[in-house]
């Protein structure tokens, strides 16, 4: 059986570039496969997702349905870093909906929608705990931001983080402003 020689891009995606996968983040495309299956010969974008110790096959057809994309510009980035600095949009909606939207958010794979779900699930030290729940949610969210920013400005993930955390102080005050606190507290 002769091999052919083996694609270097397809569909504007090429060999050793790094991806968004919506459900997945950020990943880097390490071979363009051939395989057979069910007797039809298919076309294969094989990325690696090295913190999540995963590979994923996905068929050069089904891209665009996937959601599969570049990383995003320099100035998306920035976008995303002043989104984050805005006031939280906490809708007055059942946890259970409000989560569901926020994890549609972040599969979406959008930076600007994830950096939605960064600034609106954000707590600071002067405010309340969040439930488990939220907690995770916003872990995840977190995690899909900054491993984008670091692929995009070329800095370590730690950096990327540190970067959104910078981003979330310049915000408005979080919390109930001092009469609030004093009104709640005297009112316990």
């Amino acid at each position: 059986m002769a091999t052919a020689k083996k694609p270097m891009q397809r569909r504007g995606f090429r060999i050793n570039e790094f991806i968004v996968y919506p459900a997945h983040g950020v990943g880097q495309i390490t071979a363009i496969e051939e395989q057979e299956v069910a007797g039809h010969s298919l076309e294969l974008f094989v990325i690696d997702f090295a913190q999540d110790k995963l590979t994923l096959r996905v068929p050069v057809a089904k891209i665009d349905a996937a959601g599969m994309r570049k990383l995003a510009q320099s100035e998306t980035v920035e976008k995303a870093l002043k989104t984050v600095q805005g006031r939280a949009r906490v809708k007055r909606t059942m946890w259970s909906r409000r989560a569901q939207e926020y994890e549609a958010k972040i599969n979406s794979g959008d930076l600007i929608s994830i950096s939605e779900v960064v600034r609106d699930l954000f707590r600071s030290e002067n405010q309340p705990e969040q439930s488990y729940s939220e907690r995770q949610l916003y872990e995840a969210a977190l995690d899909r931001m900054s491993r984008e920013i670091s692929s995009v400005n070329k800095i370590s993930a730690t950096e990327a983080i540190a970067l959104i955390e910078k981003n979330l102080a310049k915000g408005p005050r979080r919390g109930p402003k001092p009469e609030e606190a004093d009104a709640q507290e005297k009112a316990a």
